[in-house]
């Protein structure tokens, strides 16, 4: 009897160092100062309504709410790479993205208020609604795909979750059923480090989130998070795979929760104030301010 060892290996990328400086050249179709301009809009606007609507909640005007502190660059890169034509399959920290989609800020508010009519989107009317319960968004969005597939769309889906969805039997089902069925779906873990007060090391063994996908049959890929740049070049990347039929992928944004879990929640009891200091070192909007002024001669003023 002979026996074989099988070596896999997942692929990370990040181009934005914490100081705004380049690690590498930026590709053609990032290098552009009306890209980055737009994302560091996006995000400033996503982190002014979300210091908003905390407010407003804690003044009894808006329901629980799921802040997106320092995971701007992850919403602000998906929503930029879509296409109009793809569907988006949002769960509850992508404000930007839905912003970007052409959800108005009105409609989110309305929502998070209770009223569900913020559900019923005026613009992006194929886009699923925000999906509170964990991971069964996934599933959703695999229908979508296969609804696409069978017509033969050449478009995709894109769904989104939380790194503790991963541990879930959705999760892993809509994994199986994307590689088995070759579903033109990208699948963007936002792996902040918490599941609510579960630190990511104790909800999983596995080294990587992305490395789930192999057993699937399908390409998992490793991205900071906090880099606009390497959010938008994976999921830009997956989705002209999807449009070839050439299957699913998996990424996995490496981020950081920067506010409690929810404003039911107060992450002090859990999270050390030192491991809090030093992500704010690394949070998105600064460092893609400091590009800007390194690259395109931008001031404070």
């Amino acid at each position: 009897m002979t026996s074989s060892k099988m070596t896999f290996e997942i692929e990370t990328k990040s181009y934005l160092n914490t100081d705004g400086s380049l690690s590498e050249a930026l590709p053609n179709k990032v290098n552009s100062e009306q890209l980055s301009k737009d994302a560091y809009k996006y995000m400033v606007l996503g982190r002014l309504f979300d210091s908003k609507a905390i407010a407003l909640q804690r003044t009894g005007q808006l329901g629980t709410y799921p802040s997106i502190l320092g995971q701007e660059a992850i919403g602000a890169g998906i929503g930029l790479a879509m296409s109009q034509e793809d569907i988006f399959v949002p769960y509850y920290r992508d404000l930007i993205t839905q912003l970007i989609r052409g959800v108005a800020l009105s409609e989110t508010l309305l929502y998070w208020g209770g009223d569900e009519r913020g559900s019923d989107f005026k613009k992006c009317r194929k886009d699923f609604p925000i999906c509170v319960p964990i991971a069964t968004q996934l599933c959703h969005a695999a229908g979508a795909a296969s609804s696409m597939k069978i017509k033969g769309l050449h478009h995709a889906v894109v769904v989104t979750c939380g790194e503790g969805a991963t541990s879930k039997g959705d999760f892993l089902e809509t994994l199986n059923l994307a590689g088995a069925w070759h579903l033109p779906l990208v699948m963007v873990v936002n792996n902040n480090q918490w599941a609510i007060s579960t630190p990511r090391d104790t909800q999983t063994a596995a080294e990587t989130i992305a490395q789930k996908a192999i057993g699937a049959g399908i390409k998992g890929i490793q991205v900071d998070g906090n880099d606009i740049f390497a959010v938008y070049l994976s999921v830009k990347s997956a989705l002209e795979k999807a449009y070839q039929g050439k299957g699913a992928t998996l990424i996995e944004a490496v981020s950081y929760r920067l506010s409690d879990h929810t404003t039911a929640d107060d992450a002090s009891r859990y999270r050390s104030s030192s491991a809090l200091r030093e992500a704010w070192k690394n949070e998105p909007i600064a460092r893609l301010r400091s590009y800007l002024q390194q690259s395109y001669g931008w001031t404070e003023r």
